[in-house]
């Protein structure tokens, strides 16, 4: 309820005030001394009520006012609903507060608060259970400096306010893995998620072994396959009767033999370790080399394809990885871009770390299909991409090798005005070799 106005009441007492003094001071005929009396008496009751004013906000711990009446009782009455009002949001926020943390403590993720500069506010017990803390003892300490494993390290040494997440195993047991997840919250703090995996990645690992097991399995009896296809092919290739049913023989087993390939090398990218120290890779010699590649497989489509890199830059890793994804990826931009298209490759560094753009003026991507399409044998349009060769694991190839580099891929693209595909390296694993800028066109 909106408390009552005092003004109105206070000019009253005041005008009976001073008509009281001008009724003393015309019986007594002392005006002056009279009106001084009574500016005196305002001036000490005001000084008492200052003080007990004071003391009350300084020492007083009972919520309730001085007593006072008048001006001076308003006064004290509103800063005591105030206070009230105060306290009682304050008890909130603090229930609110006690729900918040018991509710997190509460679960089976581990939580980390975390400052601008990765240190530790606050953390859950499923924090000291999976990451190994220790609280309050680790309190203030950098994250980095008590979880020491080189992905984690690498993984919050890429500055940035973007969500990212990194796989590794728990530094209290290297039997248990973890998903560790990077969150900005509030201002200038982070929140850092993990949860285990090691269910789910124990799965992973039995799927992937399984189809390396049936895809070397299927290598001897496709090689045969192969070998009589190629036999029957200098036999029977001028024959008109069986020179078609030669060359179908011919084209699916290099497709099987493609497709068996590909499934080894991500098997071996999902089940294998991280390239360890790797070397340096030069970049941009690795470029111009697809570069003719892509100039290849275009042949008679004629596309303009243009590389623009920095060639001082170069990556540590595995060479032969990245040559992979690399080429995937161009191969993707060159087979569904229109005959005539650009395609556009851009290889350049900034304080964030290394970026490899790969731009199409192809035919583009609906947006419900760009968060699936590095799954492996997803494929937006089934009929077109078989027609074009392809296995539908070129971008899962691309993903594990990016994730094996701790790197990520965006993707951004709109249909009928072409697609860029984007590789972001963190800064921990580039360097400058000291050439100079060039450009290639192709």
């Amino acid at each position: 309820m909106r408390p009552e106005n005092p003004w109105p009441m206070v000019y009253t007492r005041v005008a009976l005030a001073l008509l009281g003094m001008l009724v003393l001071g015309l019986l007594t005929g002392q005006w002056l001394l009279v009106f001084l009396l009574g500016a005196l008496a305002a001036l000490v009751w005001d000084w008492i009520n200052l003080r007990r004013l004071e003391r009350w906000l300084r020492l007083g711990r009972k919520l309730d006012p001085p007593k006072s009446v008048g001006f001076w009782g308003d006064i004290f009455d509103g800063l005591y609903r105030m206070r009230k009002r105060s306290r009682e949001r304050d008890r909130r926020r603090r229930k609110l507060v006690r729900n918040y943390r018991d509710s997190i403590k509460a679960m089976p993720d581990a939580t980390v608060v975390l400052s601008e500069d990765y240190r530790i506010e606050w953390c859950n017990q499923a924090a000291l259970d999976l990451l190994g803390l220790r609280w309050p003892r680790d309190e203030g300490q950098r994250i980095s400096n008590i979880v020491r494993h080189p992905d984690f390290v690498t993984f919050v040494s890429w500055h940035g306010r973007e969500a990212r997440t990194v796989s590794l195993p728990s530094p209290v047991d290297a039997r248990l893995w973890l998903e560790v997840r990077l969150v900005p919250h509030a201002k200038k703090r982070y929140l850092l998620l993990a949860r285990d995996i090691t269910a789910f990645r124990r799965l992973e690992t039995m799927r992937s072994d399984f189809v390396a097991n049936v895809s070397h399995e299927l290598r001897t009896p496709l090689t045969v396959i192969y070998g009589v296809s190629e036999t029957l092919g200098h036999e029977l290739g001028e024959d008109p009767e069986y020179a078609r049913s030669v060359e179908l023989l011919q084209e699916q087993a290099e497709r099987m033999k493609i497709l068996v390939d590909d499934l080894l090398l991500l098997a071996r990218l999902e089940t294998g370790g991280k390239p360890g120290h790797g070397d340096w890779v030069d970049v941009p010699e690795l470029l111009s080399g697809l570069i003719e590649e892509g100039r290849l497989l275009s042949g008679a489509r004629r596309h303009r394809i243009t590389l623009e890199a920095e060639p001082d830059l170069v990556i540590l890793g595995n060479e032969k990885e990245l040559r992979s994804a690399f080429a995937n990826l161009l191969a993707n931009a060159i087979n569904y871009t229109p005959d005539g298209g650009e395609v556009d490759l851009r290889w350049w560094a900034d304080a964030s770390g290394a970026r490899l753009q790969v731009s199409d003026t192809g035919i583009g991507i609906e947006a419900q299909h760009i968060e699936r399409l590095t799954e492996r044998f997803y494929r937006v349009d089934t009929g077109r991409s078989k027609s074009r060769g392809g296995t539908g694991l070129g971008l899962a190839i691309v993903k594990h090798v990016l994730m094996r580099h701790s790197a990520r891929l965006s993707i951004d693209s709109e249909p009928g005005r072409g697609s860029t595909f984007t590789c972001s390296f963190p800064p921990g694993i580039l360097r400058r070799s000291g050439v100079d800028r060039h450009r290639a066109t192709a």
